[in-house]
């Protein structure tokens, strides 16, 4: 019964990564049609949106039928508990590259220059996609705690864009003041993706630890408040 139980977890693991893969994949190629203007690279990601769609009801109907099935408990409980969870962020991780790609077709973006920074931007936070995955696979707390230290830096840089697109319509370049805003909104969604990676390494956290993160922080502002 264990070896079987086992092996399931072997495929959600399996599954996990994946998901996990198309993300960043969504993420490098939304960004690249958008500095490049490959408008059906963008359509591409728009339409990979519902394979990612897919994988996350495919993860949660396999981790229901090991809950159902197999009633794990202590540590069992909490790897299956937080790869749903885990699986929301990656959703939206992929509404959100498609949401990029979005910004390509219904934008006018050939005017103002693109920032370079979206694309370290967008490596970054793909990157804390790939790692948080891996953590989980490997029940790695240290590469958890790194994903959550690079969220740092997105935010760093996402206020670094916002600044130089302000300062570059200020400059004079009102004409292009409705791609210079569009340029941010495409380092928004940026900065979204590590949030949700950020998730992502909170729930491993928890699937190791049987602590959480985010929820112990949530604690600790509402008690300050009292």
């Amino acid at each position: 019964m264990r070896n079987k139980f086992d092996m399931q977890l072997d495929s959600l693991k399996e599954q996990l990564i994946h998901m996990g893969e198309l993300c960043e994949i969504a993420i490098t190629k939304a960004t690249e049609a958008i500095l490049e203007g490959k408008e059906e690279q963008a359509r591409e990601v728009i339409l990979a949106d519902e394979e990612i769609d897919q994988a996350e009801k495919d993860i949660e109907r396999l981790c229901l039928k090991l809950l159902l099935q197999q009633q794990p408990v202590a540590k069992d409980l909490r790897q299956i508990s937080a790869a749903l969870k885990m699986i929301t962020d990656m959703e939206r991780i992929g509404d959100q590259a498609s949401d990029i790609a979005e910004i390509l077709l219904t934008a006018k973006l050939g005017k103002a220059k693109p920032n370079e920074d979206i694309g370290v931007m967008a490596q970054a936070t793909a990157k804390m996609v790939t790692e948080s995955v891996q953590a989980y696979v490997d029940q790695n707390m240290m590469l958890a705690k790194k994903v959550m230290l690079a969220d740092d830096e997105v935010d760093r840089l996402f206020e670094k864009v916002r600044q130089e697109i302000i300062d570059y319509i200020a400059k004079g370049n009102g004409e292009e003041g409705a791609e210079a805003i569009d340029q941010i909104m495409v380092t928004k969604y940026l900065e979204r993706i590590g949030d949700h990676a950020t998730n992502i390494a909170e729930w491993v956290e928890f699937s190791i630890t049987g602590n959480h993160h985010g929820a112990q922080a949530i604690h600790d502002r509402e008690k300050a408040g009292e």
